[in-house]
C-alpha cells in the first residue's frame, strides 16, 4: 500500500518541478526583455541628447539652402551656396590620446592651425565644437580614419565666396548673432539684399551686380601695392560709370576674407568708401569752380584773382602750399591749386549758392547706394564767410569718397546727378537723375580737368591714349581737437576719356608715409595720382575704351592763358 502511494506522488512532484522550472525561465526571459527594452530606451534617449547638445545640425542647412547666388556684371560667380561636410568633436567623449589626435588633425588641416591649435579645441570643456565647417569628402575620409568615435561628421549647406577677398566689402557675409540665431546677411550686399536672396521664388535667379571682377581685381592689386609700399593706414578706390551711376569697382583697404570673417577686425570690416568721411582737400576746387561758372560769378577764363600774398579773413589766414605770388586766372588757379584764389572766388559765390550746389550733389546726406553701411557727412553748423571760403577747397566739410566720385561724374557727364548703384543697370534703364549744372558748364569743366593733368598737379595720373582729366586733393587728417600735422589724406579724382567721358576713377590714401615709393612726398600727386594712371592703363580696354594717342580734347584756348616763367617746369605740387 505504501509502495502504491509513493508511485502515485512521484509524477506530481515531477510536474511541480517542471512548473517551477518554467516559471523561473519565464522570469529570466522577462528580465532579459526588460533589460533589452531599457537598453533600447537608453540608446533612444542618448540619440535625443546628441541631437540637442550642440552638435552638427541641419538647421543651418535649411535656413541657407534657398539663398540665391550673386554674380558680377559678366556672370562671374561672387557668392554661392554649396553642399559641404562639417567636422566636429565632442571633447568629453574622446577616448584616444589628445596630443596624438591633435597632431594628426594638424597634419590633415595645416591651413586651419598647428598641433597646439587643435589640442586647445579638443580640450575645451564643452559638449561640442567645430573643427572644420567646409571640408572636402577626401578630408572627411582621412579624419574618419583616425578612428576616434568622439569626432563626428555631418552635411550642411555653406555660403562660399569663390573669389576669396575680391569685392569683400561689396559682398559682405552671412552669419548669426547672439540676439538673432538665424542666418542672415550681416554686411554688404548680403545684408542689403537679404530678403531678396532668401526668397524661394527667386533663389534660382542670381543677383547681378554692377561690379566687373576684372576691374575690381586690378584696382585691388594696384591700390593694395601702393598702400603697402607707402605704409598707409587705409585706402579706397572707385570706378564709376558716369552715365548710369553703376559702380564698376569699389575697393576698401584693408581687406577681409568673407570665407573667414571671424579672423577680421573692426578696421578690416569697415567700408572706407561709403562709411568713412574725410576732408578731401583741393579735390573740391573743381566743384567750386563749376559753381562759379554756372552761377555767372565767372564768365571769362582770363579773369584774374589776387594771389600775391596770404589772404587774411578776420583771425584766419589762408595760404597757398606752393605760392605763385601773383594774380591767377581761372586755369592757373586750378593747375597751381591755389587756395587763395579759390577762396576769393568762393567769397563771391556766397554761402547760399555754395550750399545749394553741395546739397544738389548730396553732400548733406548719406551716400545714395544700396549698402546699409554708410557714413553721414560732416556738414557745417554755421556758414560763416570763412566757412564758404574753406569748403571751396575741401576743408570744414567731410564726405565719403563715394560722394566725391559721384560729384565728378556729375561734373563731366553733362551736369546730371544720378544715384550710385551696385546693381547692374539694363541698357536704357538708367535713372533720369537731376540737373545740377548746365551742359555748357560741364563741357568747360572737362577742359579744365584735362588741363590739370596735362599742365598741372595731376600730371602723374596721365595714361597714354586715354585722355585723363582730374584733380589732386591733399588735406591734413582731422583728429580730435584739430588736425594732425604729420598725417594727411591724399586723393585723386579723375575721369576718362575726357573728349567723351565714360568713367570716373578715384583713389584715396589715408596717412601715407614718406618713403622711396612716393619720392618721400605724401601729396596726392605722388601717392594717389600714379595709382589712377596704372588702373586706367590696365582696365581701359576692358571697359571698352580703346587708347588712341591721336585723339584728345581741345584745350588750346586754356593753355594759351597759362603763364610760364623762363625754364618753368610743369607743376607737380599737391
Amino acid at each position: 500500500m505504501t509502495t502504491m502511494v509513493a508511485r502515485a506522488t512521484r509524477p506530481a512532484r515531477i510536474s511541480e518541478q517542471r512548473q517551477a522550472l518554467l516559471a523561473t525561465q519565464h522570469q529570466r526571459l522577462m528580465v532579459l526583455m526588460l533589460l533589452f527594452a531599457a537598453g533600447v530606451l537608453l540608446v533612444i534617449i542618448r540619440l535625443a541628447m546628441l541631437a540637442f547638445d550642440g552638435g552638427p545640425s541641419r538647421v543651418a542647412a535649411i535656413s541657407t539652402a534657398p539663398r540665391g547666388d550673386i554674380v558680377d556684371r559678366n556672370g562671374q560667380q561672387l557668392a554661392r551656396t554649396i553642399d559641404a561636410w562639417t567636422i566636429g568633436v565632442h571633447p568629453r567623449r574622446l577616448l584616444g590620446d589628445k596630443s596624438e589626435i591633435a597632431k594628426r588633425l594638424a597634419d590633415l588641416m595645416p591651413d586651419l592651425g598647428d598641433q597646439h591649435h587643435f589640442y586647445a579645441l579638443i580640450s575645451k570643456d564643452v559638449n561640442f565644437t567645430y573643427l572644420n565647417r567646409r571640408a572636402s569628402p577626401a578630408l572627411v575620409q582621412a579624419v574618419n580614419a583616425i578612428g576616434e568615435p568622439g569626432i563626428v561628421f555631418d552635411r550642411e549647406t555653406q555660403r562660399l565666396y569663390p573669389q576669396s577677398t575680391l569685392a569683400a566689402h561689396v559682398l559682405g557675409y552671412i552669419g548669426t548673432t547672439r540676439k538673432d540665431p538665424t542666418v542672415h546677411g550681416r554686411l554688404g550686399m548680403e545684408r542689403a539684399l537679404d530678403e531678396r536672396l532668401l526668397n524661394p521664388a527667386l533663389s534660382g535667379t542670381p543677383v547681378t551686380l554692377s561690379i566687373d571682377s576684372r576691374v575690381q581685381a586690378a584696382m585691388e592689386s594696384e591700390l593694395g601695392q601702393a598702400m603697402a609700399s607707402m605704409q598707409a593706414r587705409a585706402a579706397a578706390g572707385i570706378v564709376l560709370d558716369v552715365d548710369t551711376g553703376e559702380v564698376i569697382s569699389m575697393v576698401s583697404l584693408p581687406l577681409f576674407n568673407p570665407n573667414r570673417v571671424g579672423m577680421a577686425g573692426t578696421e578690416q570690416l569697415r567700408n572706407t568708401v561709403t562709411q568713412s568721411v574725410y576732408e578731401l582737400g583741393s579735390a573740391f576746387k573743381p566743384i567750386a569752380m563749376a559753381t562759379a561758372i554756372d552761377t555767372g560769378v565767372v564768365t571769362d577764363m582770363s579773369r584774374r584773382f589776387d594771389a600775391t600774398g596770404a589772404l587774411q579773413v578776420g583771425r584766419f589766414r589762408i595760404r597757398d602750399d606752393h605760392a605763385q605770388n601773383r594774380w591767377l586766372n581761372i586755369p592757373e588757379t586750378l593747375i597751381h591749386s591755389s587756395n587763395i584764389a579759390t577762396a576769393r572766388i568762393a567769397d563771391e559765390i556766397g554761402a547760399e549758392r555754395m550750399q545749394t550746389m553741395f546739397r544738389k550733389l548730396g553732400f548733406d546726406t548719406k551716400p545714395d547706394i544700396e549698402l546699409i553701411e554708410k557714413g553721414r557727412p560732416l556738414w557745417p553748423h554755421y556758414w560763416a564767410r570763412t566757412t564758404v571760403m574753406t569748403t571751396a577747397y575741401g576743408h570744414g566739410i567731410a564726405v565719403t569718397p563715394l560722394h566725391l566720385a559721384n560729384a565728378y561724374a556729375t561734373l563731366v557727364n553733362g551736369g546730371i546727378w544720378r544715384p550710385t548703384t551696385l546693381l547692374k543697370v539694363a541698357p536704357g534703364k538708367a535713372p533720369q537723375g537731376r540737373r545740377v549744372i548746365s551742359e555748357t558748364t560741364s563741357a568747360r569743366m572737362r577742359q579744365l580737368l584735362r588741363l590739370i593733368v596735362t599742365d598741372g598737379t595731376g600730371r602723374k595720373a596721365e595714361a597714354p591714349g586715354y585722355r585723363v582729366g582730374g584733380k589732386t586733393g591733399t588735406a591734413e587728417a582731422a583728429e580730435a581737437g584739430g588736425y594732425a600735422r604729420n598725417r594727411n589724406v591724399s586723393t585723386f579724382a579723375a575721369a576718362f576719356p575726357m573728349d567723351a567721358p565714360r568713367y570716373v576713377v578715384l583713389t584715396m590714401m589715408d596717412s601715407p608715409k614718406r618713403v622711396q615709393a612716393n619720392l618721400f612726398q605724401t601729396t596726392a600727386a605722388y601717392t594717389a595720382a600714379p595709382v589712377v594712371s596704372r588702373v586706367i592703363s590696365r582696365t581701359g580696354a576692358m571697359l571698352g575704351v580703346i587708347p588712341d594717342a591721336q585723339r584728345d580734347l581741345d584745350i588750346r584756348e586754356l593753355q594759351g592763358l597759362l603763364w610760364h616763367a623762363p625754364g618753368d617746369k610743369k607743376v607737380e605740387a599737391e
